[in-house]
C-alpha cells in the first residue's frame, strides 16, 4: 500500500496556510476546529463570477421591475429586523451566561410596557409591508387600458396564439431541429443544436411599450405560460379563462424564452415558449403581413 496517508471521504480539507492579515495564533486555533477549517477552506476558494445570480433578476417588463423593487424593499426590511433580533440574542447569550455568574431572575414574570412594545412594533411593521404589497397585487391584476389582447391556448404539447380582433392565429410548436435531436437514436448531439428545447417554429410577437392583455386557457389539461424575464406566470386551465398582462420596456426589444411550468404529460419538457418583442412600428408591419397571409389563406378555402 505504501506510506501515503489515506484521505477519508467527506473529511474537511486540511489547513493549507494562514489567511493573509489574520493573527497566526488565532488562525491556528480556528483551523483545529472542523467548522473553522471549513471556513478557512471557503475563504481560500477563488472568486466566482456568478454571485449576481443569487438574487431575483430584474426582468424586462413593467411588472417584473415593480416586483423586483418590492422584493428588494422586503429584503432590506427583513435584514434590519434580523440584525436587531439576532443582535439582541447574541448580546444576551454573551453577557448573561452562567460562566460569567449570571443568575436567572425567578421573580421577573412580565412587563406590561415591554410586552406592548414588542406587540405594537411588529404590527406596525407588518402594516407598513402590507401597503406596498397590496398596491403591487392590484397592479398585477389590473388588465384595463391594454392596447392588444392575445388569447393563449395550451395543447398537448404546443401553444396556440390568437390576436383577437385581427383574424391572426397560429400554432407554436417545438422547433424541428430540437424535435429531431431529442428522439432516441437520432445520433445528433443536442449540444450542437442552438437553443435546444428552447426554440419554436413560430414565436409569439408582441410590441414593446404596449400593455398586452393575455387570456389563457387550455384545450385538454392544465398548462402554465411562463417567461421568467416578464416576471409573470399564469395557469392555462380547460374551461376557464385566466388573465395577465405584460409590457416590455421600450428599450428592451429582443427574444425571450420560457417553458410550460405545469406538469402536463409525457412531452411537458418539450413545450417551450418564445416571445419576440418588436418596436411598435415593426410590430404593426408584422401584424399587417400576417393579416394578409390569413386573408389569402381564407380566400383559398372559399
Amino acid at each position: 500500500m505504501g506510506s501515503r496517508p489515506l484521505r477519508c471521504a467527506g473529511r474537511t480539507p486540511a489547513y493549507q496556510g494562514p489567511v493573509p492579515g489574520a493573527p497566526l495564533s488565532i488562525v491556528k486555533r480556528i483551523s483545529k476546529r472542523p467548522i473553522g477549517a471549513g471556513i478557512l477552506a471557503t475563504l481560500a476558494l477563488p472568486a466566482r463570477a456568478d454571485w449576481g445570480q443569487l438574487n431575483m433578476p430584474k426582468g424586462v417588463s413593467t411588472l417584473s421591475r415593480e416586483i423586483h423593487d418590492l422584493h428588494m424593499l422586503m429584503f432590506w426590511i427583513c435584514l434590519v429586523i434580523a440584525f436587531f433580533t439576532f443582535g439582541a440574542m447574541i448580546v444576551a447569550m454573551v453577557r448573561f451566561r452562567k460562566s460569567r455568574g449570571a443568575v436567572a431572575d425567578q421573580k421577573f414574570l412580565h412587563n406590561a410596557r415591554l410586552e406592548a412594545t414588542w406587540t405594537i412594533i411588529p404590527v406596525l411593521v407588518l402594516i407598513g409591508m402590507a401597503i406596498p404589497s397590496v398596491e403591487k397585487l392590484v397592479m398585477i391584476e389590473d388588465t384595463s387600458g391594454s392596447g392588444l389582447t392575445i388569447k393563449v391556448t395550451g395543447h398537448q404539447w404546443y401553444w396556440q396564439y390568437e390576436y383577437l380582433g385581427s383574424g391572426v392565429s397560429f400554432y407554436s410548436r417545438l422547433a424541428r431541429e430540437s424535435d429531431v435531436a431529442r428522439q432516441r437514436g437520432s445520433g445528433i448531439d443536442p449540444a450542437t443544436v442552438e437553443n435546444y428545447l428552447l426554440d419554436v417554429d413560430k414565436p409569439l410577437v408582441i410590441p414593446t411599450d404596449v400593455k398586452v392583455r393575455m387570456l389563457l386557457t387550455a384545450n385538454d389539461v392544465i398548462h402554465a405560460w411562463w417567461v421568467p424575464d416578464f416576471g409573470m406566470k399564469r395557469d392555462a386551465i380547460p374551461g376557464f379563462i385566466n388573465e395577465m398582462w405584460i409590457s416590455v420596456d421600450a428599450d428592451k426589444p429582443g427574444t425571450y424564452r420560457g417553458q410550460c411550468a405545469e406538469l402536463c404529460g409525457a412531452d411537458h419538457g418539450f413545450m417551450p415558449i418564445v416571445v419576440v418583442a418588436k418596436p411598435k412600428a415593426e410590430f404593426d408591419a408584422w401584424l399587417l403581413s400576417q393579416k394578409q397571409v390569413a386573408g389569402t389563406a381564407l380566400a383559398a378555402t372559399e
